[in-house]
């Protein structure tokens, strides 16, 4: 790492923690050579995701979109911000671990709805009325049957 004042690359670290909320590490480094001390921060690269659509059309992985569906699965329910982002990196880390370039939307619906089965009841059910388009009441009795097998 260069010394963002003199330009030398004779650098070490000094102190090294994890930042809070992120994946990153926070480095404290000090230049050998003008001695001087400077912060980095390290953040894990990741590959780019593709998600291909229910249409076969394909567009780039977007985080909020999966948030805001399960934001909106967990309205006025009893779920706290912290447990939702804490489902949300789980769901991510597990979309992530498959180190696939492509995945399709129907995967990422039922890992969503793993977890959401997990958390709240209800919320699971109002997720998976909209992901898997309940035509009528017989389809959405069935899906609760399912669950409370």
């Amino acid at each position: 790492m260069k010394c963002p004042f003199c330009n030398q690359d004779n650098t070490r670290v000094v102190d090294s923690r994890p930042v809070e909320d992120t994946n990153s590490i926070r480095r404290r480094r000090l230049c050998d050579v003008c001695g001087r001390r400077f912060t980095t921060y390290e953040k894990v690269e990741s590959i780019p995701l593709t998600v291909i659509k229910k249409d076969q059309n394909r567009e780039q992985y977007d985080r909020s979109k999966i948030q805001s569906g399960i934001l909106r699965a967990c309205y006025k329910r009893p779920i706290s911000i912290d447990k939702v982002e804490e489902m949300m990196d789980a769901i991510e880390g597990e979309i992530f671990n498959t180190e696939e370039k492509e995945i399709s939307s129907n995967k990422i619906g039922e890992i969503v709805m793993e977890h959401l089965k997990e958390l709240d009841a209800v919320a699971y059910v109002r997720f998976a009325s909209v992901y898997r388009e309940f035509k009528d009441v017989s389809t959405f009795m069935d899906e609760l049957k399912k669950f409370m097998n």
